[in-house]
């Protein structure tokens, strides 16, 4: 099969090393726009297009594939198959139904739960112990297609985002393989989505990063998971900004988890070697790794030493002085 590789984050370029790695014929690779990022807003490639040109492979990056233009590209380039992967931009029916065997996609989710463009931060988020990849047929919808294929994973108490993304990749990887050869075999499954069970996964706002001390200390430990280690789940101490990178579910019996009066927020107890126990809307929560911000991440431990911070402050959603 000639395939046309659609795809931009490092999620999208591992299943591009296995297409290349298990020799795969890859006829074309499109990616978004070289975007400006970092301090210098230099313009940076996406990990997908610095796969393609590291082995050689023919890339595109319209502002748009419904383009006249690159809709031109695509029908010279005559693909068997399109293959995208955490892409980022709508799909027309030209490419959607043009190739021979149509236009399939891996999606980190067990569909048709978490549909839509943030399903690693949402199954964190919810407290999720399971999630998955699955490979399915695009069509119009978002992430309505039939299913081909699906692998389910378990999901650690305190895996965060950084390392179930890894691990998606990986494993999205793998299925699209066993998902290509089913489709060359002609033995690949169409499974309808029950759309009864449908949920979505929008991406999370910057005014949703800051934490709400008031919350269940379940409820933040997973945003903590959900953002970390970027961009981070923010609070403030005094006049300074602290991304909260690492948490636990303390096992202490305070159920209020308000001792001392401190109340949602307050710092409970400066807990040696280990971080802040700081009180929630139910029990206390420990801190173990912070990123103050301009600084490096650190243990809570530390920064808690070098700011004397002491049982009776307290962590807060917006700047305020702490007497």
């Amino acid at each position: 099969m000639r395939i046309l590789f659609m795809g931009t984050p490092e999620f999208a370029a591992v299943s591009l090393k296995h297409l290349i790695v298990n020799n795969f014929e890859i006829c074309g690779v499109v990616t978004q726009p070289d975007r400006p990022k970092g301090r210098g807003m230099a313009l940076r490639a996406s990990p997908v297009k610095l796969l393609a040109i590291q082995n050689g492979l023919p890339v595109w990056q319209p502002q748009r594939v419904a383009e006249t233009d690159f809709l031109k590209v695509f029908e010279e380039l005559k693909p068997d198959l399109a293959v995208v992967v955490a892409f980022g931009q709508k799909i027309p029916p030209q490419i959607l139904y043009g190739p021979r065997y149509g236009c399939i996609n891996v999606h980190a989710s067990l569909l048709p739960k978490y549909r839509g463009a943030d399903p690693i931060r949402a199954v964190l988020l919810n407290g999720e112990t399971t999630t998955g990849i699955t490979t399915m047929y695009l069509n119009e919808g978002w992430d309505t297609g039939d299913i081909i294929f699906q692998e389910e994973t378990a999901i650690a108490a305190a895996e965060n985002y950084a390392g179930l993304y890894c691990r998606l990749a990986e494993l999205g990887g793998q299925v699209l393989i066993r998902t290509l050869k089913a489709i060359e075999a002609g033995n690949a499954p169409r499974i309808p989505q029950d759309d009864r069970f449908a949920t979505i996964a929008p991406k999370i706002k910057p005014e949703e990063y800051c934490i709400d001390w008031g919350e269940p200390a379940a409820k933040i430990h997973n945003l903590v998971r959900a953002l970390a280690p970027q961009p981070g789940a923010e609070t403030f101490f005094r006049c300074e900004r602290f991304k909260i990178l690492e948490t636990k579910i303390s096992d202490s019996d305070d159920e209020a988890g308000n001792s001392d009066g401190c109340g949602p927020g307050g710092i409970l107890k400066v807990v040696k070697n280990q971080g802040l126990l700081v009180a929630t809307g139910d029990r206390p929560l420990l801190i173990t790794k912070i990123q103050p911000a301009g600084k490096k991440a650190m243990s809570a431990f530390d920064c808690a030493n070098g700011r004397c911070i002491k049982p009776g402050m307290r962590l807060c959603r917006e700047m305020e002085i702490n007497l």
